[in-house]
């Protein structure tokens, strides 16, 4: 274990900052992918369970349709993608960014109680996932990364400002 933790250590994969960077870079490709898809019909139909079902975010359909709905989350993501991106250069920029992903993974989390059969009855309900439930579990991770980034950003953009 001691030469593990030796190797690691000597490897340079764990310099200041090494996470942080891969943090920010899977954010951008996250958003960079999930955006695209929000382009195409396909994906405003696989939303449509989503979107119906979350409690923050079911007010899009009444307001700008199944169509409408997936290319105003996609213009977000692509937004706060950039953002995230432009974080690398500039920390305002990556507050921005990580804020809107903060919000944009609140939405998502907040699905997950609401989910109809989401729980699988067979195994007891609660916590055996099944349907939509599970491709959501992911989003608790996504969140979690996105207030580490909000974090990060805001102390960075402080401290370069004194």
């Amino acid at each position: 274990m001691n030469m593990l933790i030796r190797f690691l250590a000597q490897s340079g994969l764990l310099k200041k900052d090494f996470d942080y960077h891969l943090l920010r870079a899977s954010m951008v490709i996250i958003f960079a992918f999930f955006g695209y898809q929000k382009w195409f019909d396909y994906e405003a139909q696989v939303l449509i369970p989503y979107i119906s079902n979350g409690p923050l975010i079911s007010w899009m359909y009444p307001v700008f349709g199944i169509r409408g709905a997936s290319t105003f989350l996609g213009v977000s993501e692509w937004t706060f993608g950039a953002l995230i991106l432009a974080g690398f250069w500039n920390k305002r920029l990556g507050v921005l960014g990580a804020a809107g992903s903060v919000v944009t993974f609140i939405m998502t989390v907040t699905i997950i109680p609401f989910m109809p059969n989401g729980w699988a009855a067979s195994a007891g309900g609660f916590p055996a996932m099944v349907g939509n439930v599970p491709f959501l579990m992911k989003d608790v991770v996504l969140l979690a990364v996105s207030v580490y980034l909000l974090k990060e950003d805001v102390a960075r953009a402080v401290s370069s400002s004194h």
